[in-house]
């Protein structure tokens, strides 16, 4: 075949466009990319063959390179515009989904979560059934990431966040406090050395998390802590077993991998099921660190906020009760 044009002349690098490129010729790039033929790409769009055309060249002008070698009867494309549709496919990919989901809860009610991974997994997820047998009408969406949510602005409803009072907001509702303490399987416990006091904790593996020593806030929830707090500052372990997530260390402990030091929130159905034990019940630490919900003050007013917000306070009057959460003063105002 003969070769034609490779479309537009290159510009020089000095002369390139620097604004973004105009949207609207992307489907138009994304079809004859996908086609090599601007008849088949114009069928699909609904367009004519010559609107296809203008809108590639216009969009390689926009680009200041040419993005297909045009042939006699087919076209191909260039370095460039390999490079290009290399973005545009997921970009259009993730826009197509996120206008499906849009259409898909128009006019439905939903309430948006934002929370940290381990939390979700562990005390959230396992609950939610009895909300939804409750509300079946309300559609839940969890995001879990440890990144700050501006509740003014993000598409977010709800926050359900872990931090000490100090930091936490003024509208925050404290939801329980939490205590550290050693849990281990049972079948671990049965399976060699004896351990009914501190000081056998070092014929064990000790589980906490990889990151505990990195930052203040993490430091509280490591085993050194606990041990220096009960007097076992030499102790050292048979080894240690390093996770980054709360609910990976709390696996390693159900599978009998060692002693995990465990936030007692997290662990209070584990320990009531006896999937777990607490090992030594009357030497938990305190830890001051706080769970909270914070609601969006664009959301506060929905009556599926009001639903969700009255559910998840009851469920966490629950787990005080488990654990047996009693209150800081200064926070005390705080609870439902």
């Amino acid at each position: 075949m003969a070769k034609l044009s490779a479309g537009p002349p290159q510009h020089s690098e000095n002369h390139l466009r620097t604004r973004p490129i105009s949207a609207g010729h992307l489907r138009a790039f994304e079809a004859v990319a996908r086609h090599l033929n601007f008849r088949a790409a114009s069928e699909e769009l609904s367009l004519t063959q010559s609107a296809v055309s203008r809108q590639i060249q216009a969009m390689e002008e926009e680009v200041g390179v040419g993005l297909f070698l045009r042939h006699t009867r087919a076209v191909e494309l260039t370095g460039a515009g390999s490079q290009l549709l290399r973005a545009v496919v997921p970009s259009l990919e993730r826009l197509d989904g996120a206008v499906r989901q849009i259409r898909r809860t128009a006019g439905r009610k939903s309430v948006a979560i934002t929370t940290w991974a381990s939390f979700a997994s562990m005390w959230l997820i396992p609950r939610l059934e009895a909300f939804q047998s409750e509300h079946p009408d309300i559609d839940i969406r969890i995001d879990a990431s440890d990144v700050p949510v501006d509740l003014e602005t993000a598409d977010i409803d709800v926050a359900l966040r872990y931090v000490k009072p100090a930091n936490a907001p003024a509208n925050a509702i404290r939801l329980f406090g939490e205590q550290l303490t050693p849990v281990a399987s049972p079948w671990l416990l049965k399976s060699g050395h004896a351990l009914n006091k501190g000081e056998d904790l070092a014929h064990f593996a000790l589980i906490e998390a990889g990151d505990a020593h990195r930052s203040a806030n993490l430091e509280v929830l490591s085993w050194r802590r606990w041990l220096d707090a009960h007097r076992f500052k030499k102790l050292e372990p048979k080894r240690w077993l390093y996770f980054n997530y709360a609910h990976q260390i709390a696996q390693a402990a159900l599978t009998g991998q060692g002693v995990a030091l465990a936030r007692m929130p997290l662990v209070a159905d584990s320990l009531a099921s006896g999937d777990l034990v607490e090992i030594l019940p009357n030497m938990r630490l305190d830890s001051p660190l706080v769970y909270w919900l914070i609601v969006g003050p664009r959301a506060s007013a929905r009556p599926e906020i009001v639903a969700f917000c009255n559910w998840l306070q009851a469920q966490a009057a629950l787990t005080r009760i488990a654990i047996g959460d009693v209150p800081d003063p200064d926070t005390a105002d705080n609870i439902d």
